[in-house]
């Protein structure tokens, strides 16, 4: 009775996830959002903690940061939008000019080829049809959300009240989430999140300061190699370097194509200036600020940020690095460190036998006793029991036994 009892609960915990995944599938969007004023709190957090070492109260230090965000939003907009506006409207007559030049040059190149390659080798026609459908896709699926009953001014503001909601308490909501999951996995998950708030931390210094380098590299190499518009471009080089891989890729086509409508070699010196900058930014600037807290393969980064921008659209595109950070901090404590790094084999199993069962044992009595301290002695009796039978928590008490001894 008890293991049909026990067949009987575990699929209805299963049942009870997939309806969990089905939901959260439904309400991507919204949680992405969640998503996106988590990151941005975590960035405004770094300046409140900053207000509080001087001894200011939390709650003066969120209002402070918000003024603070305010008039630097204001000063930009009245600052660099006017003339990044005039030279943008520019930009978006220039660009196809430069892109209608580049594929005669294209097709002239291609005339003194060889037939037979030219014939193995996707037009431009093709490619174009190609990319059609994915960049539909991205586009669709980033702007639904925001041109929903909302719109755009409204979720905006839903974006900045629920960031500083989270920024002025965060307490209660990461405890909440904290008491989502078992109570002998509690501690570990508060672990857990600490990492995530240093690694985004990490990213969020490294990002900022890639940014206004990025920006400022880009007006000074145009400037030199006096192509049109550069502040408007060198802008566009600054918000773009916030998307890894694919920014810099998007980043230089603008500039390559203004500069070929004055002198071919001019695309071609953009485009080894913005290939040194690239790894430049990559190599020093990136390394210097992060100091190896963050290491991610480029190959898994870039088809991460294809499957974010498939799912979710542009905004999951323009959040696929710090999502990729967050899962990969889950991943390598949960997956890796508590569940995969802590199996065992059956040869295992029975090698220890006699070491768990003292363990066990000595766990036991530690339960018994009213004065119990550390990881558990908060908890309920009944959890204490279920934490001794997880292998997980066994090694953890041990060594908890091991530093009082």
């Amino acid at each position: 009775m008890g293991e049909k009892t026990l067949k009987f609960g575990q699929w209805l915990g299963v049942v009870a996830i997939g309806i969990a995944l089905y939901i959260m599938w439904q309400i991507r969007q919204i949680l992405l959002l969640l998503f996106a004023a988590i990151v941005l709190a975590n960035a405004l957090n770094i300046l409140v903690k900053r207000q509080q070492k001087w001894g200011i109260k939390r709650s003066y230090a969120v209002a402070i940061s918000g003024i603070l965000l305010m008039a630097a939003s204001i000063g930009f907009f009245w600052l660099v939008v006017p003339p990044f506006v005039n030279e943008f409207q520019q930009l978006v007559q220039l660009v196809p000019q430069g892109i209608e030049e580049s594929i005669a040059w294209l097709e002239e190149l291609g005339n003194r080829l060889d037939p037979e390659l030219i014939r193995a080798l996707p037009t431009i026609e093709q490619l174009t049809q190609q990319l059609q459908p994915l960049v539909n896709q991205i586009a669709g699926r980033g702007l639904s959300f925001f041109y929903s009953s909302l719109g755009i001014p409204l979720s905006l503001v839903f974006l900045l009240v629920l960031t500083f909601m989270l920024l002025a308490d965060p307490h209660p909501y990461r405890q909440g989430f904290i008491r989502l999951f078992p109570s002998f996995y509690r501690r570990r998950v508060d672990e857990i999140l600490i990492h995530c708030d240093r690694a985004l931390n990490d990213w969020l210094a490294g990002i900022c300061f890639n940014m206004l380098a990025i920006a400022l590299l880009s007006f000074v190499g145009l400037s030199v190699l006096q192509i049109p518009l550069a502040l408007s471009q060198a802008t566009i080089a600054g918000l773009f370097a916030f998307i890894p891989t694919i920014g810099p890729v998007l980043s230089v086509v603008p500039p390559m194509a203004i500069a070929l409508l004055d002198d071919p070699w001019k695309a071609l010196a953009v485009l080894i200036f913005y290939i040194v900058m690239q790894q430049v930014e990559t190599q020093v600037l990136t390394r210097l600020i992060l100091k190896h807290h963050i290491s991610l393969f480029p190959a898994i980064t870039l088809l991460a940020q294809l499957f974010f921008a498939t799912v979710f659209g542009f905004l999951g595109l323009f959040l696929a690095f710090p999502l990729i950070i967050v899962g990969q901090v889950w991943l390598k404590e949960v997956l890796i460190e508590d569940i995969l790094d802590r199996w065992k084999t059956g040869t295992d199993k029975e090698d220890g036998e006699t070491e768990r069962l003292g363990e066990v044992g000595t766990q036991k009595s530690q339960v018994e006793s009213p004065k119990a301290e550390g990881f558990y002695a908060e908890g309920k009796e009944g959890d204490i029991r279920e934490s001794i039978q997880n292998p997980f928590i066994q090694n953890q008490m041990t060594d908890e036994n091991d530093r009082r001894n």
